[in-house]
């Protein structure tokens, strides 16, 4: 039950830390005003996690991973299996082109906040496709996994009616139910809202065609030691099943290949950039790089290729190598206008 890598006891740390926050809320409820910023970092955190340890499994045993991901879920807001068909099987083989259910373009290639504000609706929405797939499949044809998708969704489900009750019993429905919200429902949206929303950052107006530019990057210190090292996209995308820890010396060998609006230091400086000044100063925002996302083949949006099982998934599907070619068929035009208007 020990970690496999020594830097997963802090992780161990934090997610006892999100429990310890929540507990201290249901204990007095006085502090939840002040203690529901801490429980949605660590909600986000949580989050992070959940990323990390599907691509790296945490533990060495199969079963301590499944119950891990079961305990994370709960904090992050959904069962985390849902990493799998979305993420593993289906972002990291399309990395932001056509046939990945995440792309930032969907609709429009504009960069802006209320684009940016909104991606977690259209993302989660088109995200429900490849899940409910994948469900069918385990269902079919893996006994196994779907027992194991079955049992992540009730100790997600049950645990948050629980402690609902459970907030409600000790504190009566109105300041329970608000202990409840603000100690856990709200962070878990948040975290789901958020990792979304850092998805679309890392992507948008990025090169899906290119060996060093599909990816936005974020280096700075405090940013990554918070949420263990998800800034660093690029090398993530690269190296999907290396450890968290080994990330900023891969990242140290690239960053001088990759486009500089993609090597950035601060998160808050481009955000300011890119929401507050670029509005009225255009020449301060993003911009897309090479022909386009819209640009590629058309490809299969089958994400069921590969059997992956909860909690040891470091394997992912390969990222395809798409060439870029003219936009020819009425729903790449189609997909063109509506990307492409700005």
């Amino acid at each position: 039950m020990l970690p496999r890598f020594a830097a997963d006891y802090r992780t161990l740390a934090w997610v006892c830390l999100a429990g310890a926050v929540v507990a201290l809320q249901y204990a007095n409820p006085d502090w939840v005003i002040y203690l529901a910023p801490v429980s949605c970092y660590f909600a986000l955190a949580c989050g992070t996690i959940a990323h990390n340890h599907n691509h790296c499994p945490t533990f060495r045993n199969r079963r301590v991973n499944n119950g891990f991901a079961n305990i994370l879920s709960v904090f992050y807001g959904y069962p985390t299996f849902a990493w799998i068909p979305t993420h593993n099987l289906n972002h990291h083989k399309y990395v932001n082109a056509r046939g990945d259910a995440t792309i930032t373009w969907r609709y429009s290639n504009r960069h802006n906040v209320f684009i940016a504000a909104t991606y977690f609706f259209v993302s989660a929405y088109f995200q429900s496709g490849p899940i409910n797939a994948f469900i069918r499949k385990a269902r079919e044809s893996k006994p196994a996994l779907f027992r194991r998708i079955i049992t992540q969704y009730a100790f997600w489900a049950g645990s948050h009616i629980s402690l609902a009750v459970l907030a409600v019993t000790l504190h009566g429905p109105a300041t329970g139910l608000k202990v409840y919200a603000f100690s856990l429902f709200v962070p878990a949206v948040f975290s789901l809202w958020t990792i979304m929303l850092f998805n679309y950052e890392q992507h948008v107006h990025t090169d899906p065609f290119s060996k060093y530019d599909h990816s936005r990057s974020f280096s700075g210190r405090l940013l990554n030691f918070l949420l263990f090292n998800n800034g660093l996209h690029y090398v993530h995308h690269e190296h999907p099943g290396t450890h968290w820890s080994k990330l900023y010396e891969l990242n140290a060998e690239v960053a001088d290949k990759i486009h500089p609006s993609l090597q950035l230091r601060s998160l808050w400086w481009y955000w300011l950039r890119q929401y507050v000044l670029a509005p009225f100063v255009p020449s301060l925002g993003t911009v897309q790089l090479g022909v386009g996302p819209w640009h590629s083949p058309n490809v299969s949006e089958d994400v069921l290729e590969r059997e992956a099982g909860q909690g040891d998934t470091g394997d992912n599907a390969e990222r395809l190598e798409l060439v870029p070619q003219a936009v020819d068929s009425e729903r790449d035009s189609e997909a063109l206008k509506l990307a492409a208007s700005a």
